[in-house]
């Protein structure tokens, strides 16, 4: 069985990627720039790098052809990449939010364009998509990054009942507070706040993600498509 985990070389990506390969697939670790934590995470899973910036889609068309031309069709899509702006809304540089739109919504949809062909050709596949919280009910000095995880919800509804019929399942996991490198732009102050704010108590893991993403790439959930599956200790019910 054959993965792609995009932005795996950290937190989220490297924790569901590190199942993914435990579960006994080969895993395509994706990453843009962490090339050294990349190649380690690969070596660690027995899996194979590859780089591409999700902002560029000739990069993309690169990444997708060399798997399909060198591995196959590919059985689980994770496109879990993302990047996050935070600041007031008006504060924001355009040229800042229209990048990150183009990475946390083009890049998920044209990885996905490129790759579904042959899903469909063999009637099987699974794609898993990584949206937040935020792209739920919104947060203030994160509109565009909620925006964009919006966006990312949306797409997901859409593409599994456009693609139900193929035999392709999609669904969507919504994580909540999560100790990751990019929510450590929060001071601890912030962090205890929103660890306070979750009923559980505590922020999650990348590991809560990563054991969701294998329970809805596994058979248990061959029944279940165009959900928003939420991991977020209760922090939005």
């Amino acid at each position: 069985m054959l993965a792609l985990v995009t932005g795996a070389s950290r937190g989220i990506g490297a924790a569901i990627a590190a199942r993914l390969a435990a579960d006994g697939y080969t895993v395509i670790v994706h990453y843009n720039k962490s090339a050294e934590a990349a190649c380690k995470i690969a070596e660690q899973t027995g899996g194979i790098p590859m780089q591409a910036d999700l902002g560029d889609f000739a990069q993309i068309d690169r990444m997708t052809d060399e798997i399909r031309e060198t591995y196959g069709k590919l059985d689980l899509l994770v496109n879990n990449a993302g990047m996050a702006l935070s600041g007031l809304y008006q504060d924001i540089p355009d040229e800042q939010a229209l990048r990150l739109f183009l990475v946390n919504v083009g890049g998920v949809m044209h990885t996905t364009k490129m790759l579904l062909p042959d899903m469909i050709r063999e009637h099987s596949g699974c794609i898993i998509n990584i949206a937040s919280v935020w792209g739920q009910c919104g947060a203030a000095c994160e509109v565009h990054y909620s925006a964009a995880k919006a966006a990312v919800i949306g797409f997901t509804k859409a593409l599994a009942q456009e693609v139900g019929p193929s035999g392709i399942r999609v669904n969507c996991i919504s994580p909540g507070v999560i100790d990751t490198e990019m929510n450590r732009m929060h001071d601890a102050q912030t962090m205890q706040s929103l660890a306070d704010q979750t009923p559980i108590g505590t922020i999650g893991t990348p590991e809560d993600i990563a054991d969701t993403a294998a329970f809805l790439a596994s058979e248990q959930a061959k029944f279940i498509t165009g959900q928003i599956i939420p991991v977020n200790g209760g922090f939005l019910i």
